[in-house]
């Protein structure tokens, strides 16, 4: 990773460094490697192909280099479940990262409240503490990365 990208990526995570799944010990190293790897793959995929595509091949491209730096992660899921009953209505996240953390992939103008709020209800549901929101619309990729902490 280069000298510019390893300092945005330690300053992204250098806030809110609380970060625990279930109850662990271990999860908060595991979220914070995983955390500084997933915004580095971002980070490449963003160098690499530069604002102005749809959000799906941002995506793609970045599932590539996730699978490239052999980190596990699922996409396009949202087992959503009320009162007990599956309902298949349709919603989807981007990516759920090594079980540990949610990812949603972003080519807007400007994230807004909204695209934050919809991470904090996936990552509730999910019954995760983390989320990225990656707007890559950006000219540089420090700018369009939100982090999303549950207490």
């Amino acid at each position: 990773m280069h000298g510019n990208a390893l300092l945005e990526v330690e300053r992204l995570l250098s806030f809110s460094k609380m970060i625990y799944h279930q109850g662990t010990k271990d999860t908060k190293a595991s979220a914070d490697t995983l955390s500084y790897d997933v915004l580095g793959a971002a980070i490449n995929v963003h160098r690499e192909l530069g604002p102005g595509l749809l959000e799906s091949a941002y995506e793609a491209c970045l599932c590539r280099e996730l699978s490239l730096r052999q980190i596990k992660y699922e996409r396009q899921v949202l087992p959503l479940r009320y009162r007990g009953m599956a309902v298949d209505c349709g919603y989807r996240v981007d990516l759920i990262v090594g079980g540990l953390m949610l990812v949603e992939v972003k080519a807007v103008t400007k994230v807004l409240p909204i695209h934050r709020a919809q991470a904090m209800t996936y990552i509730k549901l999910l019954k995760l503490n983390l989320a990225f929101v990656i707007n890559f619309n950006v000219e540089r990729l420090n700018l369009g990365i939100y982090r999303i902490v549950m207490s």
